[in-house]
């Protein structure tokens, strides 16, 4: 039996793709103040511009590629049971092999009624104002916005519970209900964070920080992981 290791990822992992990352700090991104392109608010009052801003997001995610870090991960299922937790709504993890990813706020390559939340459809074009869905509603990017529920955060609480390795890569743990992941691990579970900056997390026990960004901290985590797997 492969021991299962759970990853969740956030920003920095594909902010070494060059896609740009939105921080608590200064509530930009991109430019743009993010409830007016990222909350239920902003489209209400200027559903044209979040489309557009999401349009552009999905241009800059076709041309990334998947960094060293993603390809490291992917790796992993050679020797591992690997599921990806990520906050990221690109799909690079898919691309650099990864295959099972649960993507926490949505994707950008899919869209969604606005009046269902719960059939989702391709696109790799852009939306448009009066693109419509089958049920004749507008048509919305398939993202979790602030002030929305994480409809598929009690399905990443039971996998969490599932882990025997558990990995942190390239997140702040600022971003709640994500954040309070950690808190359904198993006591024994062996932890690894790697981050620029470590993010603060309780003194707990099995317990490894790596402050390195996402690639090169990926690459010692895989030689740590090798020694305890051979």
């Amino acid at each position: 039996m492969k021991k299962h290791i759970v990853i969740l990822t956030g920003a920095g992992i594909s902010a070494e793709s060059g896609l740009q990352t939105f921080r608590d700090n200064d509530g930009l991104w991109m430019g743009y103040n993010v409830y007016e392109v990222a909350s239920p608010r902003g489209w209400n009052k200027d559903p044209e511009l979040v489309l557009d801003f999401y349009n552009i997001r999905r241009k800059d995610v076709a041309s990334a590629v998947p960094n060293k870090a993603h390809i490291g991960l992917a790796e992993l299922e050679k020797d591992f049971d690997v599921t990806i937790i990520t906050q990221n709504i690109d799909d690079l993890h898919e691309r650099a092999g990864s295959t099972k990813v649960l993507h926490l706020h949505g994707e950008i390559f899919k869209m969604r009624s606005i009046a269902d939340e719960n059939t989702t459809y391709e696109i790799r074009d852009d939306i448009k104002l009066g693109d419509k869905a089958t049920d004749g509603a507008q048509l919305r990017p398939h993202i979790v916005w602030f002030d929305e529920p994480v409809q598929l955060i009690e399905e990443a609480s039971r996998i969490v519970r599932t882990a025997d390795i558990f990995i942190l890569v390239g997140t702040s743990l600022q971003v709640y209900p994500a954040a309070g992941l950690l808190s359904y691990l198993r006591g024994h579970v062996t932890k690894y964070v790697i981050d620029k900056k470590i993010p603060y997390i309780n003194k707990q026990a099995n317990l490894h920080l790596i402050e390195k960004s996402a690639t090169e901290g990926v690459e010692e985590l895989k030689e740590m992981l090798l020694k305890i797997n051979h």
